[in-house]
């Protein structure tokens, strides 16, 4: 792995949100400012075809990226600001299994996007 490749591997890990292509390369380059926007994108792609990234449409236009998680967890977004809260809900997980079995099949993955608005009087969720 070069080093430029480490760099960007390394602003992927310290992300705490889902970014998309440019704004890597622009935390890339802080560390970096050799690092091309050809090589983030060169980089990302060779990292999602070796399932190290996942990438995420959350209706806006923009391809975002997370490391591939560890455990699972589904997407809420704030379509007014673009937040996205990461979430589990055992209930949720337990009605997708039963909706596949009473449909005739074996649940083997899925991804649940939530799209939502906050709720009158509130300025938006908590991140968890």
């Amino acid at each position: 792995m070069t080093e430029q490749r480490r760099v960007i591997a390394r602003v992927l890990s310290d992300a705490d949100d889902h970014p998309d292509v440019e704004q890597l390369y622009r935390r890339a380059s802080k560390i970096d400012p050799g690092i091309s926007l050809a090589t983030v994108y060169r980089t990302v792609r060779l990292f999602e075809e070796a399932s190290i990234l996942e990438r995420h449409d959350f209706g806006d236009g923009r391809a975002r990226y997370e490391e591939t998680p560890e455990s699972h967890h589904d997407h809420l977004i704030d379509i007014q600001s673009g937040q996205v809260i990461e979430f589990s809900n055992e209930e949720i997980e337990k009605l997708q299994h039963r909706v596949a079995e009473q449909l005739g099949y074996k649940l083997v993955g899925h991804r649940l996007e939530l799209y939502a608005v906050p709720a009158s009087g509130r300025s938006g969720a908590k991140k968890k």
